[in-house]
Order: structure tokens, then sequence, then C-alpha cells
């Protein structure tokens, strides 16, 4: 037993959990907890930031870049409400992120005096946005409920959660155990007996299909076993690139999906609510779906699986491979049925001509082991499917969500998480204004993030549907925007404009080299839409019990 006060508990607490960076924006209601971060010396770094959206941001950039937690801390009210779109994000991603929230004096809350930074239910609030949330109510329980945070955060499927402590709590001083409540992760057993039918009905299947999402990340090795055993197409979705290396025969991205879905006779769902392929391309009596996902809730969602198989990827799928090595023979290779198919897009694609050409250029410059976080930008919706993934955790991207000007905040997340390895950023114009503020805590902090700002002068992708869907009635949609290489400039980062992709290329690799934030300005006009032909992909199987969305839906 120790005396200490909440603040130092916490603080503690997060160095327990081996977090070394607490990205912030301190204020009056968290003094206590950084004075107890500065009485720790250098055991965890404050990256404090311009906004406490920007915080929130880089805090989901880290988690999901390592797959480890990563904790950011703001005051509460509007401080707590500026980070919402972050936090909805990681829940929407299932990032482990935790808010670390101040909050009024504990005698006033729900009292509605008025006080500083006070709004209705702030832990109502957060409990919608997260797994779990609490209240740190003394010193005393600070451990005990801070190791139950980083037990829900990363048990079962990951996702946010929220810790607020009033500010009069924080100074108060107590004999505090560290160790209490200290939970030690148990894993999820093998559901063996659901493994064998799963086994009995991808050992009928002709035309097997693999879909990966998120979930199955931490899987990749036992993705590939299974997939060359079977001959199986892996087809990722956004949150699962990576996972089998584009580079492989086997790995294909959702308009490959689309293609082979259609023939598809047993589909094998991973840490994936398969949300596309079930309600936009359709299911008939001619395919059995097998859904292996760490959360019971979504076996069946949107439609009843086959064999549902409850468990962690890795080791389930470790067992699902180990008995098809034991009770049958690989399957004949199709892996020139797979390159041929893999040509058609490719030559597809070329519709979509100056997209493919910056993204090009991007990956020719980027190290295989570089991450790409991708924006809601003309360039980002096509690198959806056409930008070449290697590995795991390198395509980073906020899901279904949707969070227009998550990217620069989020990427020097990633970075900071991520020091080996470069990271490029794309940006529209628009999204790129949400954060700019965040150069600032860049060039602070010496983040050599490299961020390519695509620049249209509009809202693009609003503009193309007022003038395509809605008779040329723009409104609302022109930009009038910055120089950005000087406005980059005045932050003290680098600042490049770049006018064609070969231009880019050395752009690209002077800002990899350099030790401190680097912006590129690439001026741009109008694109070719990828929404009619590579995302709004068509129904192909004549039947589905839950309505298509409908071609033009918004979309993001």
């Amino acid at each position: 037993m120790t005396r200490l006060t909440a603040g130092q508990a916490i603080v503690k607490s997060l160095a327990a959990h081996n977090i070394d960076t607490l990205f912030c924006l301190p204020g009056v209601q968290s003094d206590h907890l950084f004075n107890a971060l500065f009485d720790e010396g250098d055991k965890i770094r404050a990256i404090h930031t311009r906004h406490e959206q920007g915080a929130a941001y880089m805090a989901l950039g880290a988690a999901l870049a390592t797959g480890k937690p990563a904790v950011y801390s703001v005051v509460p009210g509007p401080g707590f409400l500026n980070s919402t779109a972050a936090l909805a994000t990681a829940q929407s991603t299932f990032a482990p992120v935790m808010c670390l929230t101040g909050q009024i004096p504990s005698a006033t809350i729900g009292r509605e005096y008025g006080m500083l930074h006070e709004i209705p239910d702030q832990l109502g609030i957060l409990k919608t946005l997260t797994k779990w949330a609490a209240r740190i109510p003394s010193a005393s329980d600070a451990p005990e409920l801070m190791h139950t945070a980083f037990h829900q955060m990363q048990s079962g499927r990951p996702g946010p959660v929220g810790l607020e402590c009033a500010m009069d709590i924080l100074p108060q001083s107590a004999e505090v155990d560290l160790e209490r409540g200290m939970i030690q992760p148990r894993p999820l057993p093998i559901d063996d007996e659901a493994i064998s039918r799963a086994v009995a009905l991808l050992k009928t299947a002709k035309r097997p299909l693999i879909v990966v999402g998120g979930g199955a990340l931490n899987a990749a090795q036992e993705v590939k076993n299974v997939a060359e055993f079977l001959q199986s197409p892996v087809i990722a979705s956004r949150m699962g690139r990576g996972v089998l290396d584009d580079r492989h025969y086997l790995s294909h991205t959702m308009p490959g999906g689309n293609v082979l879905w259609k023939e598809a006779d047993v589909v094998l769902g991973v840490g994936t609510r398969m949300q596309t392929e079930l309600m936009n391309w359709g299911t008939d009596k001619d395919v059995k779906i097998i859904r292996l996902n760490i959360d019971a809730s979504e076996i069946n969602r949107i439609k009843k699986a086959d064999v549902g198989i409850i468990g962690d990827a890795r080791p389930s799928l470790a067992a699902l491979y180990e008995e098809l090595e034991r009770t049958s023979s690989p399957n004949s290779s199709r892996e020139e049925e797979m390159l041929d198919l893999k040509a058609t897009l490719a030559k597809k694609f070329e519709v979509l001509g100056p997209q493919m050409g910056w993204l090009k250029a991007i990956r020719e410059e980027l190290p295989e082991e570089g991450l790409f976080v991708e924006e809601l930008t003309q360039v980002g919706y096509v690198s959806r499917f056409a930008f070449p993934v290697y590995s795991p955790r390198t395509f980073i991207s906020m899901g279904y969500q949707g969070t227009l000007g998550w990217g620069l905040a989020a990427a020097l997340g990633v970075k900071v998480a991520r020091p080996d390895a470069p990271v490029v950023a794309i940006a529209g114009d628009g999204g790129f204004m949400f954060n700019v503020q965040e150069l600032a805590t860049a060039v602070q902090h010496r983040i050599p993030l490299v961020t390519i700002v695509f620049n249209d002068g509009a809202f693009g992708n609003v503009q193309r549907m007022q003038k395509e869907m809605h008779g040329n009635r723009v409104i609302a949609s022109d930009l009038t925007n910055p120089d950005f290489v000087k406005l980059a400039e005045s932050f003290g980062a680098r600042g490049v404009r770049a006018a064609t992709p070969s231009a880019l290329r050395p752009a690209l690799a002077e800002g990899f080299k350099a030790d401190g934030p680097t912006v590129i300005e690439v001026p741009v006009g109008e694109m070719p839409s990828p929404w009619e032909d590579f995302i709004f992909l068509p129904k192909v199987r004549p039947a589905s019990e839950v309505t298509a969305q409908k071609k033009g839906q918004i979309q993001v």
C-alpha cells in the first residue's frame, strides 16, 4: 500500500499498462493529473495538441497502427465533446482507445449549477460511445477502475473505454494498492464443434471464398494458410486490407470480391460484418455462410449464419487449418484464374487514370513497411480498392464512420506510435482544414509525417453529386483556400508543391528523410467517379434477406 493522490494513481496505472505517451490538452479540471504526470518524469511523454479533437484522433491513429491501447486526456464538457467524433470512430473501428476526461467538482455533478464546463450527464454520453465507462470516485478506487478499463479495451472484441474523474478527487490522497483489480487476460476457448462443422462445409466447397475485416488483422498467417489450402480467394474490406499481401494471387479487394461472390458456394467471414456482401450483393440457397467472430452478437447479424464460430480469429483459424490438413487434401491451384481476374480488374481501373497515377507514385516511394492513412477525398476513395497493401495495419482507415477531417491528426498518432516506419497521409483541401492547426503540434513535437493535400477548391464529392445527381444545383461546396505551401511554412513545416505524379515522387522521398513534418500540395481538377463501377457494386445473387442500398445513396 502506498499513499497517492488519485492523479498519481491514474498516472502510475497508465505506466503499469505500458502507456508511454499521453495525447492531451490540459485544463483546470485536470491540473492534478498533469502534476502527477510531471512528477513521473520521462516515463510517459505528453503530446499536447491544439484542439481536443486532435488529441483524440492521434490516440485513435496510434491504436489502429499498433492494435495496442492508446490514451488521450481532455477537460470535461466542451473539451470532451470536441473529442467525440474520434471516440465514435474508435467505437466503429474497434480501436482500443481510452478517453480520460476531467469532471466538475463531485458535489456539483448533476445539480445544474452552471459550473465551468458542466454538461448534462457527461458519463452517460461517454457510455454511449464506448464499450465501457465509469467515474473514479476516490484515489483508492483508481487502480481497480484503470485495470478494468484496460481489460475491457482488450478483452473480447476490442473497443474504446472512458473514465472521468472530478477535479476535487484528483488531488485527494489515500492508501492505494496499485495492483488492486489487476485482471489477467484469459484466452477464449476454441469452439471445436463449430470448427468441425465449418470444416465439413469447406471440404465440399467448389468455389470457396474468404472475407476478412479488422478482426482478422492479427491472424494474417492463419488466413494465408487456410486460403492456400482451399485455394480460396481472400476479399478484404477497408479494415482488412493487408491481411493477405495484395501481391498474392489469392488476394482481392471489393471489386474482385463482387465478381467472385456470384459463384461462391461457401463463404468464410473472419472478423467482419460482411455488410456490403450480405446487404448489397445478395444471398441465396446456393451459398453457405460461415461466420468467425470474437463477438457472439455478430454471428447472425444481417443474415443467420449456417455455421457460427465464436472465438479469436488466430487460434480458431489455426485449429480449422489443422483439421483441414488432417482430414482432407489441398485443392487444386487457382493461380491462373485469379491472376486473370486481377489483370481484368487492373484494366478496368485505368478509367480512374488521375487517381491511379497519384496512387502509383505514392506506392512506388512508400517503403513496404510504410503506412498509408486514407481520407475522404477522391484519391482516398480509389485507394480503398486500388492501392496495393502488403501487410496488416499499414492501410489506416476510419471505416464506415466516414469521419471527414480525421486524417492529419490520426496520421500524427500513427507516426508517434510507429516512429520506425514512413507514414504518408492523404487529404483533400476540405478535410485537411478540419485539423490544420495540428501542424503546430507536429512541428513542436518534431513528428516527421508527410501529408499530401489534393486541392480541387471544393468539397469535391459533394459537388460531384450536386452536379450529376441533382441537376447542377451547386451550393455550399466551393472552397476558398490558403496557399498550402506557405501555410505549412508559416507553421515551421516543409511546404512543397507537386503538379504531377512524377514530381510527387521526389517530394515524397525528401519528406520521408526529413526530421519534421512535410506538406505536399497537389493541385487537381475534377476526377472520374469511382462510385458507380467500383464502390456501388451490383447485386449479383438473385435473392437477399435485406433490402440492398439504392444506387446513388451517399456512402463514405
